[in-house]
């Protein structure tokens, strides 16, 4: 029998045609933390009502909170000014079962060579923590990183990674979790900073397939590796994607350009959940990284609705367990 999962999907809502889930004003408008709250109430009804129990939390939620040249859009002082609507938003989150997590973008560097660039990283992954607490959010709310650049000598990028971690707040510690990545960090990479700092590991099934780690290139073993990095009490995490494959518009040249591995597909197609779900060595929460969002998680439910019934039950069991 498959293990229960949970399907999720990342920031952007593409069906009910189309739900902010940010104030993404300019600075101009005077954009807030409170927008992005009400903006958010539709969006859990809509997560609500098509039964989708993991959603990423879009990082602008809190707008220019970490920008180094506007104090007054600091991310605590609107966390303070929220703290009714964020513990009200979180209970709700709580009430439907969703799991939360952001994952900060690519200038969230924590093993840059500039000292200033680690600082403002730091800086973009404690407001990410503190959002979670601010909703209350239980240990399986997460703020995903990479490890960054290799800056051509990984094993320093590495120990700057970990020196940079052992400097963040003890809160932001707890959430804070690692992603391997398709082309400079492989699992092997990251588990040696769990090794050494104790962080959780994020696997991601497409990075694995591009930059496979020595010794690790099974998917049940590479998989096993991250599960166990986890604690008992918190179902581990698994992002999902698959490449693209339709060939984009002539380059200016009139050459051809073939499709790349490394960027991601509208849709994942069912047969990737199962090599997935077939390497978990138990329960699993799975985020879809897909351009089509909202509308991937429900297409691969009707695919597996008819090619894979026992795969699609097993989700319902997943959810269930999360109520």
């Amino acid at each position: 029998m498959t293990h229960p999962y949970r399907l999720g999907f990342a920031v952007k809502v593409l069906g009910a045609g189309g739900l902010r889930t940010a104030d993404s004003r300019r600075p101009q408008s005077a954009p807030h933390l409170r927008h992005s709250l009400e903006l958010l109430g539709p969006v859990f009804d809509y997560l609500d009502a098509h039964d989708l129990r993991m959603y990423r939390l879009s990082s602008g939620i809190v707008p220019y909170g970490t920008h180094p040249d506007r104090p007054e859009f600091d991310y605590r002082r609107q966390l303070d000014a929220c703290a009714e609507g964020l513990a009200a938003l979180g209970r709700r989150a709580l009430e439907l079962g969703v799991r939360l997590s952001t994952h900060p973008g690519q200038y969230t560097v924590l093993s840059a060579l500039d000292p200033d660039l680690v600082r403002r990283s730091a800086l973009d992954v404690e407001q990410d923590s503190a959002l979670l607490d601010a909703l209350g959010a239980g240990p399986e709310a997460v703020v995903v990183v990479h490890v960054g650049g290799a800056y051509g000598d990984a094993p320093a990028a590495l120990d700057r990674w970990a020196r940079a971690w052992e400097q963040l707040s003890e809160p932001a510690r707890r959430r804070v979790v690692v992603e391997h990545d398709e082309r400079l960090f492989d699992l092997a990479d990251v588990l040696t900073l769990h090794a050494r700092v104790g962080v959780r590991v994020v696997f991601n099934l497409h990075h694995h397939r591009l930059n496979p780690a020595p010794g690790l290139e099974d998917p049940a073993d590479a998989l096993g590796a991250a599960y166990a990095t986890w604690p008992g009490e918190v179902r581990p995490k698994a992002h999902l994607s698959s490449p693209r494959t339709d060939l984009p518009d002539q380059g200016a040249n009139g050459r051809l350009r073939l499709p790349r591995l490394d960027r991601h597909s509208d849709v994942v197609p069912p047969w990737e959940l199962a090599a997935l779900l077939a390497a978990a060595p138990g329960p699993l929460d799975v985020m879809l990284e897909a351009k089509a969002k909202d509308l991937a998680v429900r297409a691969l439910r009707a695919q597996l609705e008819r090619l894979d019934p026992e795969l699609a039950e097993a989700e319902e069991r997943g959810v269930a367990q999360s109520a």
